[in-house]
């Protein structure tokens, strides 16, 4: 049945369940990101959404950090709001750890008014076999990427890439107009701590360290940088990619300047 996403969180009657715990559980595991739905159209949609982020959470409590950041990112797509994904992930690891069952499916019956969650759930054991079984199933197909791409070669850092934006061609053109510029060919990248659960939030407190080592790369002049940065201003001036998972496939060891 298609449901709109206003009949959830429109009503104030609680959905009704019989009795099922999980089903209970889910239903309050989506409410903190209602807000976040208001455009997705049908509520099987958001359930089927929150699904993926439950059993997700549940994995990640259960694999190392470097492979549950492998099957993540495998996992991307265009038509998936990563950023939405990776939060309910977190909140589900965090909130809800010792309910250790995976949903393997979840269906809505009834009116809009008197609706009944129906969710169907597998231990722990029993899930993990059948994706494992299904994993070694794929690779069986499709051996492109060995083992040894994702083991050796996995580099222990999370990746920040800096491309300047129009703000910065502006100032430094200001400063050097007779070499004006209006974009470069090259991007900064800086490798962090792959340890760190959220760049983002990461970088909203660290970002001036990285804003002052992109403006002295171009004009070592401290007196002439702009005044008053701040995080949006460092989102205006530069396009921010973030990468967990680097890999060096070269065979010479990585140097560092001293």
């Amino acid at each position: 049945m298609k449901n709109k996403i206003i009949n959830m969180f429109g009503n104030n009657k609680p959905i009704q369940n019989e009795g099922v715990k999980y089903s209970k559980l889910l239903e309050e595991f989506i409410l903190p990101f209602k807000e976040d739905f208001v455009d997705v159209e049908f509520i099987d949609d958001i359930f089927d959404f929150a699904m993926n982020a439950w059993n997700f959470g549940n994995i990640k409590t259960i694999v190392p950090r470097r492979d549950f950041e492998k099957i993540i990112s495998a996992g991307q797509s265009q038509d998936i709001d990563f950023i939405l994904l990776k939060k309910m992930i977190d909140f589900k690891a965090k909130n809800y750890k010792e309910y250790t069952n995976f949903i393997v499916s979840c269906e809505l019956k009834g009116t809009d008014k008197n609706a009944i969650l129906s969710v169907v759930t597998q231990e722990e054991d029993a899930y993990l076999e059948t994706m494992l079984n299904e994993h070694d199933d794929f690779d069986s197909e499709d051996n492109q990427l060995t083992e040894e791409d994702f083991e050796e070669n996995y580099i222990n850092r999370s990746a920040i890439v800096l491309k300047p934006l129009q703000p910065f061609f502006d100032w430094i053109n200001a400063l050097y107009p007779e070499d004006k510029m209006t974009e470069v060919e090259e991007s900064n990248t800086y490798l962090v701590n792959n340890e760190i659960e959220d760049v983002n939030t990461w970088l909203k407190k660290k970002y001036d360290k990285l804003f002052k080592m992109e403006l002295d790369e171009w004009h070592s002049n401290k007196k002439e940088w702009p005044r008053n940065r701040n995080y949006k201003m460092f989102k205006q001036w530069f396009h921010v990619d973030i990468s967990t998972m680097i890999y060096d496939l070269e065979k010479e060891p990585v140097s560092k300047s001293e």
